[in-house]
Formats: C-alpha cells, structure tokens, sequence
C-alpha cells in the first residue's frame, strides 16, 4: 500500500473502554468544581459559594456534632460582681453562705468565698444587706494585695 500514511498524531486506540463525550463533560465539570477553577461572578462560583453556605448554616442543625458547652455549676454562694465607679470592685455574697455571727468569724468565711474568685485580697469593709430584719446579702469592698 504505497501512498497511504498514517497520521500518527491523530491516531486513536480504540480498546472498547471510550468514554462518550458527556460523561467526559460531567467529569471535567467535577474535576473543575473540586479544584475551584472559576472567576467569581460565574454562576458556577455563585453555586460552590452558595452550597458551602448551606453546608454551613444548615450542618449544625442536621449533624451532631456532640459540641455542646459543659455545663458549670455556680459557685454555692452566689457571688455576684459589680463596680463601685472608683476603678475598685464590690463583691455581694448571699447571706445564706454565712454561718458566723462574730466580725472575724464573717470577715473569715467571706474571705473564703471571695478568694478563689478574685485571688489575694484583704477586705477593707462589709455592710449586711437586710430584708425583714434578715440578712440576705453582704456587700464587701476588698482591696487586692
């Protein structure tokens, strides 16, 4: 066969296994999605953006994650923490955390309560907070050391 050539460049190895050409597409489409190969402003981007969103905002409801917050119990005495306005805190403890009835014995116990709170502090004053001749609080000014 004299005179016949073969273009050995656009020669195709036909072994049965071709792909037809949309399933060429579907996996270049995917294959472009994966490696996010598109502009912003296509809808192609517009699409990826808005499924990750949707993965984002919608997961949590979905999937449990197990990511809740542990639960902290309050400190038994119920201290509470406000400012005074002079740059110094006032530390209110429930009057039912105080057994003592003597001034050192309250200073003691209050002191107790507040350290782990606000570390090394000296009380400098207390004054009982009263309700129908009960005590239900004590608002303490400490000073720290």
């Amino acid at each position: 066969m004299a005179g016949t050539e073969v273009d050995v460049r656009r020669a195709q190895v036909n072994s049965g296994e071709t792909q037809p050409a949309e399933g060429r597409h579907v996996l270049r489409t995917i294959r472009s999605f994966i490696f996010w190969s598109h502009e912003r402003g296509t809808i192609q981007y517009d699409v990826m953006v808005t499924l990750i969103l949707l993965f984002v905002f919608l997961s949590p409801r979905l999937i449990n994650f197990n990511d809740r917050p542990v639960e902290r119990n309050p400190h038994p005495s119920e201290v509470a923490v406000y400012p005074d306005g002079n740059g110094e805190f006032i530390y209110q403890v429930d009057g039912k955390a105080i057994e003592e009835s003597d001034d050192a014995g309250i200073r003691a116990q209050l002191l107790r309560i507040i350290e782990p709170i606000s570390g090394s502090v000296s009380i400098t004053r207390y004054e009982a907070v009263k309700q129908k001749g009960r005590v239900t609080a004590y608002k303490v000014w400490v000073e720290r050391e």
